[in-house]
Formats: C-alpha cells, sequence, structure tokens
C-alpha cells in the first residue's frame, strides 16, 4: 500500500497536537485545554485509521478479483481491522 502525503501530514499535525499537549502540562494549564488537544489528536487517528484501512480493503479486493480469489475473507479482515481500531 502506497502512503501518500496527505496521510503523513496527518501524522504531523497529530504529532504537533501532542507536542502542544505536553507544552500545556510543563506550563500547567487547565485540564480542559489539554482533554480539547487529545481528544482532538484522538479523532485524528481514528480518520487516519479509517483510511488506511479502506483503502487497504479497496487494494486487497481489486488483487483479489484479479487473481479469482475470494474477497469475503479479505473483507472479513479488513472488517477486523477496523473494529480493532475504535
Amino acid at each position: 500500500m502506497n502512503y501518500d502525503k496527505n496521510m503523513i501530514n496527518r501524522i504531523n499535525r497529530v504529532q504537533g497536537q501532542l507536542n502542544g499537549v505536553i507544552k500545556m502540562m510543563e506550563e500547567g494549564k487547565h485540564c480542559k485545554d489539554m482533554i480539547t488537544q487529545l481528544s482532538a489528536s484522538k479523532s485524528s487517528l481514528q480518520r487516519l485509521m479509517g483510511i488506511i484501512i479502506s483503502e487497504n480493503l479497496i487494494e486487497c479486493v481489486n488483487s483479489a478479483d484479479d487473481n479469482n480469489e475470494d474477497s469475503q475473507e479479505i473483507i472479513n479482515e479488513a472488517v477486523n481491522l477496523l473494529v480493532k481500531s475504535k
């Protein structure tokens, strides 16, 4: 699977948010602000996992179709990954 620039940018943004949380902790900021940033980070990671799983599923199903393999097993595996990511 190819990981494009947008996916890497998402990770970099999350990394920045988490660095911001560390700075807030060091400065003794209110927990509400930290929870807001942590929640945004969590949501971003969940969206990225969904994108990766869905793109991987598309690639796998297309590959299975090309190779006359059973698509259902691949779909089940992707669904299990999606459930695990929640």
